[in-house]
This record gives C-alpha cells, sequence and structure tokens, in this order.
C-alpha cells in the first residue's frame, strides 16, 4: 500500500541566524489520515542560505564525537561549493557559513566525513580525492596516478578497515589506502557511470552506476566488480545506501522507482514513487531504517517506510532547490539545494 502525504508549509516562517524554519503542515489524501497526519507533523524543517553562487552538491553532518572533530559537539556542516571550488563549513547554530578554497581547478563534488572527523571529497576538477583538516583546515590532496584519465569524480565511502573507495562517472571506481596515500583505480563494467557508493554494516562495498543502470559488488580480496542488475531495464540506478540489515536501497532516476536488492536472497523489490513524473535523485537510510529520497519532480523529500511500504513526501519550502545528495545523523536529515545556494535539514523528531 502506498500512502501519499504531501507538506505544505504554514503561514508563519520564523528567521533566525540567516535562517529560516517551517514547522510542516499536510494535505492528506490517505485510507488513514489521523496516522499519517501524526507522521508528518513531526517534521521541522529549516533551509540555510550558503554564499551566493556557491551551487552545493553534497553535504555532511558531523555527529557528535566524531573523530577528531568532537569538540564541534555535532554543530558543524560541511558542504561542496562545486561552482566555486570552495569546501563549505555551516554552523548550523548560527547559520553563518565559511569557505575553504581547495585549489586552483578545484571542482568538489563528493564530501563526507570520515572515521578521523575530518571532511573527505571527491574533487572532479583536481582529478583527485582531497581531505581538509577540520580544525587547521590544512588541505592534503591525493592525485589519481600518473596516466590516468579525467575521471569525473562523485562520490566515496569508507569501508571497515579504513579504506576510501569512490565513483567516477567517466567509468572507473578506486580506492585509497589513506595511511600510505596510495590510489589504485579499476576500470568499471560497461563503461561509463559510476555514481553513487555505500559500505554495508559488514563492510562489504557496493556502487551504482547511472549510465550503465546497474549495482555493482565490490570484492575486497581483489576489487574486482560483480554487476548486479535491477528487475527495471534502464532504470538510471543513481545513489545507493545500506540500511543496518545490508539491504541496499537504490534511487532509479530514468524509472522513477525505490530499489531494493537483498544479498541475502539475491532478490529485488521496487515501488513507484507518488506523483505524476517522479525523478528520485538521493538516498538515505536513516537510524530507525526509514529511507528517504529527494524527488526532483515534486521538488520534495521523500521518506519511505519498509515495514508497512508506505511514502510520505514533504514538500521543499524553496522551489527548484535539486537537492542531490542526503546525508543524516540521529535525529536529522541534510541534504544541499545546488538550485537555490542553500542546506536544508528535517528533523524528524523521533518519529515511527
Amino acid at each position: 500500500m502506498i500512502i501519499t502525504i504531501t507538506s505544505i508549509l504554514l503561514a508563519t516562517v520564523i528567521i533566525l541566524s540567516s535562517t529560516s524554519i517551517s514547522y510542516g503542515s499536510v494535505l492528506v489524501s490517505s485510507s488513514s489520515p489521523t496516522e499519517s497526519s501524526s507522521i508528518a507533523n513531526k517534521f521541522i524543517i529549516r533551509e540555510y542560505p550558503v554564499p551566493p553562487g556557491s551551487h552545493p552538491h553534497d553535504v555532511a553532518p558531523v555527529a557528535a564525537g566524531a573523530g577528531s572533530n568532537q569538540d564541534n559537539n555535532n554543530t558543524v556542516v560541511w558542504f561542496t561549493a562545486q561552482a566555486t571550488g570552495q569546501l563549505g563549513k555551516l554552523d548550523k547554530v548560527t547559520g553563518q557559513s565559511h569557505l575553504v578554497p581547495l585549489g586552483q581547478g578545484s571542482a568538489p563534488h563528493g564530501v563526507i566525513v570520515g572515521p578521523d572527523g575530518a571532511p573527505w571529497i571527491t574533487d572532479g576538477g583536481l582529478n583527485a580525492i582531497v581531505r581538509v583538516d577540520p580544525k587547521s583546515e590544512e588541505i592534503k590532496t591525493f592525485p589519481l596516478p600518473d596516466g590516468s584519465q579525467y575521471a569525473n569524480l562523485n562520490t566515496a565511502a569508507f569501508d571497515k578497515n579504513g579504506t576510501l573507495w569512490f565513483t567516477g562517472q567517466s567509468g572507473i571506481y578506486g580506492k585509497l589506502n589513506t595511511s600510505s596515500g596510495q590510489i589504485k583505480v579499476f576500470d568499471a563494467p560497461k563503461g561509463p557511470g559510476p555514481y553513487g557508493i555505500t559500505t554495508t554494516p559488514n563492510g562489504t562495498v557496493y556502487f551504482a552506476s547511472l549510465a550503465g543502470s546497474y549495482i555493482a559488488y565490490i570484492n575486497p580480496k581483489n576489487s574486482s566488480s560483480i554487476v548486479i542488475e535491477p528487475p527495471t531495464p534502464d532504470q538510471g540506478a543513481r545513489r545507493v545506501w545500506s540500511d543496518s540489515q545490508g539491504k541496499i536501497w537504490v534511487s532509479e532516476w530514468n524509472a522513477g522507482k525505490l530499489g531494493m536488492y537483498n544479498p541475502q536472497n539475491d532478490k529485488w523489490k521496487e515501488w513507484g514513487l507518488p506523483g505524476t513524473n517522479p525523478m528520485p535523485y538521493a538516498v538515505f537510510v536513516d537510524e530507525k531504517n526509514m529511507v528517504w529520497l529527494t524527488d526532483f519532480g515534486s521538488n520534495a523529500f521523500v521518506r519511505f517506510d519498509p515495514k508497512n511500504e508506505t511514502f510520505t513526501e514533504i514538500k521543499i519550502p524553496s522551489q527548484g532547490a535539486n537537492v542531490r545528495q542526503i546525508l543524516g545523523i540521529p535525529g536529522e536529515i541534510w541534504g544541499a539545494e545546488s538550485g537555490t545556494d542553500k542546506t536544508i535539514s528535517i528533523k524528524t523528531g523521533g518519529g515511527p
């Protein structure tokens, strides 16, 4: 069963330290409106303007006590200012942003917080992985090996051994030994397309290929990749995320669907998103195994409850937000509005 709940804004908007806050209201169309309303009303949406022209692409909130960054006490959110070649540092209490230049020609795409508490960046412009020290802001660059072609670097994920795996849409995936600085690059199956990447709780790494319309398992023994085809042909697997059980969730951009692959039984399930023209871009699974997506077609976040197989749609206050990526910490979901020069958070209110 699919329940579609469309969030609308209340008339009152509170301005606090350059941050707009919207308390969700709902327009309900479902068989159980009371239950649906109670869920959606727990969400609090906040938008944080960032420097004009930065076009933030990815965002990474810092969890309290994260590595060497624990003094930040869960107030820092990093974002990639792709258009200006900088890494942004947002203080979510004050709403103020600080930009760190990454180097001539930089065009950062993805950012994650590593086990060391530092932001790690996949920089397409530099054709390199970049680490920024969270305290000193010292920059360390790890270029792809000599002879490597332009990779169009996209996203990254750490495995359980501290190795950083990454994707490049030009048709590669790779790994960085963060201790030695050694990078190895591998040709992806079917050529161009590698985009999203994720690590399961047991340390297994999977990536998604947008152009190839598949996900792939990376063999940790020899770094080879094994293609796993979703049921829908040419679905455009864009981003990918693991839940706590190791199930792999996929945003199917071309098909307008959410896909789930279960490695335990080698089975797939797919669900069409609500709306007339769904375009699911980002996907993320929170600490309660709720699946979150962004939908370019409806300018909304969409939450999927795997237990009852229902969707909750939460409208983004700003039109044309184009949220390309989601990350979260317990109780909070974060995205980067590449189309409006803002970051956005959703406090989930401890809902079911």
